[in-house]
């Protein structure tokens, strides 16, 4: 089959946003043989006008099928179609996976970049395919399975009822199965992969105590997030087993996973109190540099007067100053472990109970987290990167 000189312009469809219109264009014609392996598609500014729409739209689409697989792009080079992805799609099970995001999510930050990343290979590994979506969007009756990622109690407590394809059976209508990756929300229709972050938290305090720390804080996300949940319960838990009061005042919800300017009010209310903690530990990467820059504008110094252990060992942790002491989650691995789950619940319908797996966090110890009053030389314990391979 010969590939297409150009692309229609892509018409406007009710309830259906732009670029999944592109993105399935550009898929339909690679599996239609439009494309062959290895070969380059047109620049995206010529994709653009092809098809009538804006570059950002085509670059977005563009992101989910480098995502998924069905494309790579070359630094400077372009965008071509994957090597392997035809050949995939030969070995198939079958079987579509959904890959559900929150519609605010950037697929560039680490957390979900190395959830997407994980998923993508464990989906090759399961020969499945891989559709990216948001919470909310139309389904339209492809996937078998879903892959909810991070998401909250509501979006659980209404999953969609959708006519399952069957490789081997006729489509009926049902519940299809869900795998939450990242959270660990406890209901009877879904599975899960999740770090076990009662037990971070219990490392982070077992940690600042063990530097001689017994006046600690915590910073935490809002209670949409079951993650924020456990860390909070898990931080309580930890610093009762250590024989620690924790003054409630030293305990603060932000009111979601950054501070916004009443939390920092409150925050800065904390450090400046006589009883202020020594050590914090701060359930997110975003909200232990929130803490060191206004312990900064307090004029209190990390680690000296405040020590601070964060959530998620980023590309920049090992650069703030100090660089951060930090608990980094095995994000790929949930992602890979998602997939597998998925492939065996759909496989066999009469798995009926939901099966959790928690899987270990690796504390980092930077320089933000020392003995009380002690500056640190930044000696680091694990000088491997954010854990992409």
């Amino acid at each position: 089959m010969s590939r297409p000189k150009a692309f229609k312009p892509i018409a406007p469809e009710p309830g259906r946003l732009t670029y999944q219109a592109v993105r399935d264009a550009v898929r339909a014609s690679v599996d239609g043989g439009g494309f062959a392996p290895g070969e380059q598609l047109p620049a995206t500014k010529s994709l653009a006008e092809q098809m009538s729409v804006s570059l950002v739209t085509v670059h977005r689409a563009l992101q989910e099928l480098v995502a998924a697989g069905v494309l790579r792009r070359g630094q400077g080079r372009g965008t071509f179609v994957h090597e392997d992805y035809l050949e995939r799609s030969e070995v198939s099970v079958g079987f579509r996976f959904g890959l559900v995001f929150h519609a605010e999510c950037s697929l560039a930050d680490t957390y979900h970049g190395q959830v997407l990343e994980g998923v993508r290979r464990g989906a090759a590994d399961c020969g499945a395919d891989l559709v990216i979506l948001q919470f909310g969007e139309d389904w339209r009756n492809e996937c078998h399975g879903f892959l909810y990622v991070n998401p909250f109690a509501d979006q659980l407590d209404r999953p969609p009822r959708v006519a399952i394809k069957r490789p081997t059976a006729e489509s009926s209508l049902k519940q299809p199965p869900i795998v939450v990756v990242g959270a660990n929300w406890q209901r009877t229709n879904v599975w899960c992969v999740d770090t076990d972050n009662i037990d971070l938290a219990r490392q982070a305090v077992d940690h600042l105590v063990s530097l001689g720390h017994t006046r600690l804080g915590y910073i935490g996300g809002g209670d949409q997030s079951s993650n924020s949940l456990d860390r909070e319960h898990g931080f309580k838990a930890a610093a009762a087993a250590r024989g620690l009061t924790v003054d409630p005042s030293h305990i603060q919800r932000a009111s979601g996973w950054k501070l916004d300017e009443n939390d920092v009010i409150n925050l800065k209310r904390m450090l400046v109190a006589s009883d202020r903690p020594t050590a914090i530990f701060a359930g997110g990467f975003s909200l232990a540099t929130a803490v060191c820059h206004a312990a900064r504008q307090l004029d209190l110094r990390v680690p000296e007067d405040l020590s601070v252990v964060g959530v998620d060992d980023v590309r920049s942790g090992g650069l703030t100053t100090p660089p951060m002491t930090a608990l980094r989650q095995p994000l790929m691995e949930m992602g890979r472990q998602a997939c597998r789950m998925l492939l065996e619940i759909i496989r066999d319908r009469n798995v009926s109970v939901p099966t959790r797996q928690l899987l270990p966090a690796d504390l980092i110890c930077r320089a933000s987290a020392t003995r009380p009053g002690e500056s640190s030389l930044f000696q680091a314990t694990d000088l491997r990167d954010d854990g992409v391979k």
